[in-house]
């Protein structure tokens, strides 16, 4: 039986792959910290082990058994955390975990989850893997860091291949659950009309991405796993409204005013210790373009995303809802 050890097994994607391994009948173990909640990996059989990617004693040993390891641990981006955070766990975590595993004579096949995030804004064009590093915030930069030491350790002979899932949303995130909120409620807006562009991906399809990246991907390769096409801000918030039952947003702001209004809240925030509803990374996600090429691993691994926009958001409101996360 394939052994396959998860980091970062209790977060959203972590747990949606340890589900989707766990159909295979895989062996599966997480690595999870003392106080992590395993909620969402109720009724999994897993073996955990407490260890710390950021602690390099605490992972001694750990992998010495694997056949598979996905390195997914990691923390998205959010207003008011230290670069030097993300630092720590990306890339410092990151060279740990595969500082560990090439010490063996026989090492384990290795995923390790990045994003397309790391080539920043692309413009009015579709990036592929070729794109160069152009991180534009604290997140991205910390992830196109841990790329390039996952490069060195792939340059090594460590077999590892990168996947750049992007935009993941569905049934057990709860990161965008304030856009479906807002949108409900009647508080979302759209910047400059909503012209810009996202490429969300289905949670399913992200997984089978990433698994066929982990089985078949090329050791040192990396791979985009997109959902089928991009899309404007303007069109996924109809998307998500009419999935609610609600009217489309109507409301509208220019750039420069949202951002000067952004920055007033982060300070607001830092000063009287509260999370600001709306921050200047925040801003940046909803006035940047971001389209990126699944062709790849189309071409290679046989990836095609299945679930369009309107399906993928009718199955995430089903699941907010049947959570009490909506009104």
């Amino acid at each position: 039986m394939t052994k396959v050890l998860i980091t970062g097994i209790t977060g959203f994607v972590g747990s949606a792959l340890a589900r989707a391994l766990a159909a295979e009948g895989v062996d599966l173990f997480g690595l999870v910290r003392p106080s992590a909640n395993r909620a969402r990996l109720d009724g999994l059989n897993v073996t955990y082990l407490e260890a710390d990617v950021t602690i390099r004693e605490s992972l001694h040993g750990v992998f010495d058994w694997a056949d598979w390891v996905i390195h997914a641990a990691g923390m998205l981006g959010q207003a008011g955390v230290p670069e030097l955070a993300y630092h720590h766990l990306h890339v410092e975590g990151t060279n740990n975990v595969l500082a560990e595993m090439e010490k063996l004579d026989d090492p384990p096949r290795v995923l390790y989850v990045s994003s397309p995030g790391v080539l920043g804004p692309v413009g009015d064009e579709v990036a592929d893997e070729s794109a160069p590093y152009a991180p534009s915030n604290v997140y991205e930069r910390s992830k196109a860091a841990a790329e390039m030491v996952v490069n060195i350790y792939a340059g090594q002979g460590l077999p590892v291949v990168v996947a750049r899932p992007e935009f993941i949303y569905g049934p057990g995130d709860r990161h965008v659950l304030g856009l479906f909120q807002a949108i409900q409620n009647g508080r979302f807006f759209t910047i400059d009309h909503g012209r810009y562009t996202c490429h969300p991906t289905y949670i399913d399809d992200a997984v089978d991405g990433m698994l066929r990246c982990l089985k078949q991907g090329r050791p040192g390769q990396i791979y985009h796993v997109a959902g089928p096409a991009p899309v404007t801000f303007r069109h996924l918030a109809d998307t998500i409204a009419a999935a609610l039952g609600v009217p489309s947003p109507t409301r509208n702001l220019p750039h420069s005013l949202t951002l000067a209004g952004a920055a007033i809240l982060e300070m607001a925030g830092a000063l009287f210790k509260f999370r600001p509803p709306l921050s200047r990374s925040g801003v940046a996600f909803f006035t940047e373009n971001r389209c990126f090429s699944w062709q790849k691993a189309h071409r290679e691994l046989g990836y095609t995303p299945h679930f369009d926009l309107p399906t993928g958001v009718h199955k995430t409101v089903a699941w907010y809802r049947q959570q009490g996360l909506l009104d």
